[in-house]
Formats: C-alpha cells, sequence, structure tokens
C-alpha cells in the first residue's frame, strides 16, 4: 500500500515545466502496427496471435535499410482479440504482466534494443475476480517501464449491454489507495520522452491531464475503430504528438466484415496535422520521426485559464459515479448494462 503521506502527491510542476529524465538522442523513430485483430473461438489460439505479432515486430526491422523504429506501437488487443464473450471467457483470454507473453515480447526488444508498446486484457493478483484493459511499455533491455490502466470505459453507446472491464474509474478509491493518486494519470519518463498511454476515447480531460503533467507523446491504442478530430484535437490541444493504433482489416472467419472499423492509424504532430498515416485498411508499419530535442526545448504546460473554469468543473457531477465495480464485477456485456442502468446521477 501507498504512504497515505504520499497519496495525494503529484509528479506535476506549477511553473509551466514539467519532469523528465535526459533523452537517449534528439530525433527518434515512432512505428504504428495496424494489425488484425483476430478473436480466437477458442484461448489456445492466442498463441498463433502472439506468433504473428511477433513476426511483425521482426517484419518492422526488415522492411527497409534503416535503423527501425526506436519504439513500436501495437493497437489494443494484439495477443487475445475482441469478441463479444462473457467475463469467464474473457478472463480466459487474459494475460499476466510480467507473463509468458511479456517474456517473448521483451526478448524482441532485446533484440532489436527498441520499446515495444502494445495493449491486452489483463489479470492482476492483486485485483482478483477483474478483468483489466492495460497498455504495456516494454524497454530495449527487456524491462517493463509502464503498465497504464485504462482510465474509464465509455458508457451509454452500445445498444443493450455496457463494458465490464475493470477502468481506474471503475474502482478508483482502491486504485488510489493502492497506487497514490498520481497514479490515476500516468506519465512514463523515459530517455525518448514522456509517454501517456491509453485505450479511452472521446475524453479530452484525461489527455489534458497528461499534458499538465508533462506527456510529451500520446499513444493511444483502439479496437473496431476511433474518432479521427478526437485523436487529432489531442494532439492539437495540448500542443504535443499523439498516435493512434487501430486495427487492420479482420480475418473472414470472424463474426464481423472484414473491414469492420479498420484502418485509420496514423501519428499526429503538435498541430494536429498527419505526420504520417496508412494509405490503406491492410495490414500497415507506419512509420514518423519525433524531434523530441527541440520540442522539449520549446515547449510547455498546456496554457489554459483555469480560473475561468473552475466554478463550474468545481459543480459538475458526472454522469456515472466511481467504484461502482469495486462491490459488483458483471459477468457479461449484458449483466454490465443491466447492472448500470438505472444508475445515471442524470435526469
Amino acid at each position: 500500500m501507498t504512504d497515505p503521506a504520499e497519496s495525494t502527491a503529484l509528479t506535476q510542476d506549477t511553473d509551466g515545466g514539467y519532469p523528465t529524465v535526459p533523452l537517449a538522442k534528439d530525433v527518434w523513430t515512432l512505428g504504428v502496427v495496424q494489425s488484425r485483430v483476430h478473436p480466437t473461438p477458442d484461448p489456445s489460439g492466442m498463441k498463433a496471435n502472439l506468433d504473428h505479432m511477433l513476426h511483425l515486430i521482426d517484419n518492422s526491422f526488415h522492411v527497409g535499410f534503416g535503423p527501425g523504429p526506436d519504439l513500436l506501437f501495437f493497437h489494443e488487443f494484439p495477443i487475445s482479440g475482441w469478441d463479444r464473450w462473457t467475463k469467464a471467457e474473457t478472463e480466459r483470454r487474459c494475460i499476466e504482466i510480467p507473463g509468458e507473453e511479456t517474456e517473448l515480447i521483451a526478448a524482441k526488444a532485446r533484440q532489436y534494443k527498441c520499446y515495444i508498446a502494445f495493449g491486452a486484457y489483463v489479470r492482476d493478483p492483486d485485483w482478483p475476480g477483474h478483468v483489466l484493459s492495460i497498455t504495456t511499455l516494454i524497454g530495449p533491455d527487456g524491462e517493463i517501464v509502464a503498465k497504464h490502466w485504462k482510465a474509464r470505459n465509455v458508457k451509454g453507446v452500445f445498444s443493450g449491454f455496457e463494458l465490464f472491464t475493470t477502468t481506474v474509474y471503475d474502482v478508483l478509491d482502491e486504485y488510489v489507495e493502492k497506487y497514490g493518486q498520481d497514479a490515476v494519470v500516468p506519465v512514463a519518463r523515459t530517455p525518448l520522452g514522456n509517454i501517456s498511454m491509453s485505450s479511452t476515447q472521446l475524453e479530452p480531460e484525461l489527455f489534458r491531464a497528461a499534458a499538465i503533467k508533462g506527456a510529451e507523446v500520446f499513444l493511444r491504442t483502439a479496437s473496431g475503430s476511433f474518432t479521427e478530430i478526437d485523436v487529432r484535437a489531442s494532439a492539437l490541444h495540448n500542443r504535443v504528438y499523439c498516435a493512434i493504433a487501430n486495427n487492420s482489416v479482420l480475418s473472414a472467419e470472424t463474426n464481423y466484415f472484414e473491414d469492420t472499423g479498420a484502418g485509420g492509424t496514423a501519428i499526429y504532430g503538435p498541430d494536429g496535422m498527419a505526420i504520417a498515416a496508412a494509405d490503406s485498411k491492410f495490414e500497415k508499419l507506419v512509420l514518423g520521426q519525433i524531434p523530441i530535442a527541440s520540442f522539449r526545448a520549446r515547449h510547455r504546460q498546456p496554457d489554459i485559464h483555469w480560473d475561468l473554469y473552475r466554478p463550474v468543473f468545481e459543480r459538475y457531477r458526472s454522469r456515472f459515479e466511481p467504484n461502482l465495480y469495486t462491490p459488483y464485477q458483471p459477468v457479461s456485456l449484458e449483466d454490465a448494462g443491466a447492472y448500470l442502468n438505472g444508475r445515471s446521477r442524470w435526469r
């Protein structure tokens, strides 16, 4: 448990700057992999998904004559895929961090001396009964650099169901008790820059908060589509770099059409314009340069006139209260929908 005296501490400057560690290089290459999301009928099929992911890592360093990406970024579910599974079925497709899968990915990180980031369903002995959605960053030494939980699930979007994965918001008080307030909006301070990873969509306040804490590069995962303007605005409004890793066309054997939510993987610069983007819905490697040293020399926190807005935010009450998955974890998508139905604090 975190010392209560430290639980409210935030790694955050108040003079426009932000904490950093020394950079390994002035300019580095970000590689974003647009690959398939393949839901396997049986968890044993996850090995084929992992093998394909490892194959794509190899491919990423064989596509040209350069040294390859310094950081390779995959989407939300390269190992398990996604389908309308029950919680029990999803639990059988969870990985552990560290675990067998991360060890194989870490071996590739060491082989190519690169960082690798990816999303996954995760089980954690510290959170029995919960299915977590976590984006993990592994360093070139094979060590786990960061594990960023999904901050919150979107609600009221799907017809007849809600997501049952446990997010920070769903167990907020317990999460803060375990990890401290600073971990609620995490920023990994690495030799490539300050990195924030998330599969959360349509929550600009989350990325604003990460930028205030010094995030310079957002790595955003998706599966089954995303809203382009949401990602571009994250870059533009916070004057940072923002990458989105989405899925390619799906296998014909799945329960979905091949082009379901496919394509759009891209890297956006601080002006909101694309540095590089996938030109098809097929599997692609999108490469972009991050001139981190020159960027950091002039970059500051977002300039927000907070005194104008504070009274509004202090009076605001979110639609659903936090901690709803502390007393109960839904057993299916439909059960999550029924559990959350009627719990809105709005009229």
